[in-house]
């Protein structure tokens, strides 16, 4: 994995995936592996999706306000499982007031209207990163 694996997808009804394809292709073009888990996921299928691939990143694009409601459900999984893989949000109609309430509860990044593909490859660069150097180590 030269500069990490991310797993892409979308939680509940959410199906406005052009974001997320777009990102998919920005981190693919800068050298990460991308699983694109597509529309309609629940939580539980995204930490599963995560663990069967060895994911460095969950990336949730959200274009609707659901995940507001599944983000919880799924960072309780990611702990349940001891999975270790950082959690990343983006998506048009994240509030400043939600991104805070979600690095609250692990969220490593959130990224919301207007973020820059060189901020968003450098987080997720160095998250991966971070992931492999601990996988290494241990």
């Amino acid at each position: 994995m030269a500069n990490g694996r991310v797993v892409i997808g979308m939680l509940g009804l959410d199906q406005h995936e052009l974001g997320a394809i777009a990102v998919a292709r920005i981190l693919r073009d800068a050298g990460m592996e991308v699983v694109y888990a597509g529309r309609f996921n629940t939580p539980e299928s995204i930490v599963q999706i995560a663990l069967d691939e060895d994911a460095d990143v969950i990336g949730i694009s959200c274009h609707s306000w659901e995940y507001v409601e599944y983000m919880p459900e799924l960072m309780k999984l990611v702990a349940e499982k001891d999975a270790d893989v950082s959690v990343v949000l983006g998506g048009s109609v994240i509030t400043p007031a939600d991104a805070s309430r979600m690095k609250e509860r692990g969220v490593a990044a959130v990224f919301g209207p207007g973020a820059e593909s060189a901020d968003i490859v450098g987080t997720l660069t160095d998250l991966a990163g971070a992931r492999q150097a601990r996988v290494s180590m241990g």
